[in-house]
């Protein structure tokens, strides 16, 4: 697994960091206009309640970044030198070996440092031209895509068929628990970069 890149937790300075489960790290100020912050806490926190997972003992960090800065960690960690809507960096293997079976599912830190499940990137530029392209409203299509990258750091994917189904029908089921539309009714939505 490759390293993770430098703008995880431990290098969020003086960032806009959020006490507790997601510390976000924004690059890019029109982020600021969506409140990415809270945005990505009400995602992850309907992942966690979804997965019936605690919330307590976890954190994520999440970077809201322009299509430049997207596309130099695409082309370091992926080898595809474009810009993608979303990239996510576990800090562990999860997954499961078997096509379809669901990850193994990891133990709160039990002590007073969370434990970190990895990193997101989201590139602004890239979610709102496909917000704009689809017609959804871009808070929902980003929620969408932090629900699909933390599904990442949990150990789900879409690389196999039965992998990609057991993946895109939580990330359905999980919106739709906050209100939002089936993501993948129309093959032009979908999440691609992570």
């Amino acid at each position: 697994m490759p390293p993770v890149p430098e703008f995880g937790t431990a290098a969020l300075g003086d960032q806009d960091a959020a006490d507790g489960l997601v510390e976000t790290a924004i690059e890019d100020p029109r982020w600021d206009g969506l409140d990415l912050t809270a945005l990505a806490d009400r995602a992850a926190r309907a992942t966690f309640a979804h997965l019936d997972m605690p919330t307590d003992g976890f954190t994520l960090c999440l970077m809201g970044c322009d299509d430049a800065r997207i596309a130099v960690l695409n082309a370091e960690f992926r080898g595809k030198p474009t810009p993608t809507n979303v990239l996510s960096w576990p800090s562990e293997d999860l997954a499961d070996d078997a096509d379809g079976a669901p990850p193994a599912r990891p133990l709160p830190w039990d002590g007073d440092d969370p434990w970190s499940l990895g990193d997101i990137a989201l590139a602004y530029d890239t979610c709102a031209r496909e917000a704009a392209e689809a017609g959804l409203v871009m808070a929902d299509h980003v929620t969408h895509l932090v629900v699909h990258g933390l599904l990442h750091l949990l150990g789900y994917d879409h690389q196999r068929d039965a992998d990609a189904t057991l993946m895109e029908g939580l990330e359905t089921e999980i919106l739709g628990k906050m209100g939002l539309a089936d993501p993948y009714r129309d093959a032009q939505h979908t999440a691609d970069g992570a």
